[in-house]
């Protein structure tokens, strides 16, 4: 595998030298930029070139290439370095930028590089976003599509499940109940037969017939009604149906009839 040269990406690097901390002004930051060991500085510039021959910085106009100015400098933490293709006396290219905080160099990054991150950072949390959200979608032909998320099913397992308590019935429902009850007895009262001279005897055991009304306003009780006034209500007519049937049986002998469809 190729080495990778430092140089190519010096977006994510930074130098620094602790020796020239103390004695950063705006006189000395160009020599301190121009130190061998920093990664930042090319060679081949002009600077270099003036440094060499012992010429002051105002050469610099002069001269056609690269070079290097400070553009602003705010002592002593904060310092800014511009590299530049010079082309005439009055006419600059801009390269790059780097700034010095804290004695510490690094390069400014370019529009693009900034573009480039944002949208990069931005697409993979989309991305992953999207990978996670599919790793819970489910499928079936007779079910069609849902969602189903593993944290979810841990914790309803692990939710202690509540029981369901019987609320008690209330005096108006009791009531109610009562009312009912004797309205179908007002609507229904029972019918005796009298045995006839010659006739055979009534047997012991009663046939009941239901009528269709009195079927029907059983069940719109029982739909208007919840579940404590189901059990109150089925309890009680069975007990008043009971007693009349036994009373019938044993005092008239007759058969106890509600209603002839």
């Amino acid at each position: 595998m190729a080495a990778v040269d430092i140089r190519d990406n010096l977006l994510g690097i930074s130098w620094v030298d602790s020796s020239w901390i103390p004695i950063l002004n705006n006189g000395s930051v160009l020599d301190y930029f121009s130190e061998r060991s920093n990664p930042f500085y090319d060679r081949t510039c002009n600077n270099e070139v003036v440094k060499m021959q012992r010429m002051t910085l105002d050469h610099l106009n002069q001269m056609v290439g690269v070079e290097y100015i400070l553009l602003h400098a705010q002592e002593p933490i904060l310092f800014i370095i511009r590299k530049q293709q010079r082309q005439s006396p009055t006419q600059v290219i801009p390269l790059a930028d780097y700034y010095i905080i804290a004695g510490v160099i690094y390069q400014a990054p370019d529009l693009g590089s900034v573009i480039n991150s944002r949208v990069l950072t931005a697409v993979h949390g989309i991305q992953s976003a999207f990978e996670e959200a599919m790793s819970y979608c489910r499928y079936h032909p007779s079910k069609g599509y849902w969602w189903h998320f593993k944290d979810q099913e841990e914790r309803e397992k692990a939710k202690p499940k509540a029981k369901k308590k019987e609320e008690p019935s209330s005096i108006f429902q009791r009531q109610r109940v009562d009312a009912l009850l004797l309205d179908l007895r007002q609507k229904f009262p029972p019918r005796f037969v009298q045995q006839k001279p010659g006739e055979k005897p009534i047997p012991e055991k009663l046939e009941v017939i239901h009528c269709k009304e009195m079927t029907i306003g059983l069940v719109l009780f029982f739909h208007w009604s919840n579940g404590a006034i189901l059990k109150i209500a089925c309890f009680l007519f069975t007990t008043v149906t009971c007693f009349l049937i036994v009373n019938c049986s044993k005092q008239e002998k007759g058969l106890y009839i509600a209603n002839k469809m």
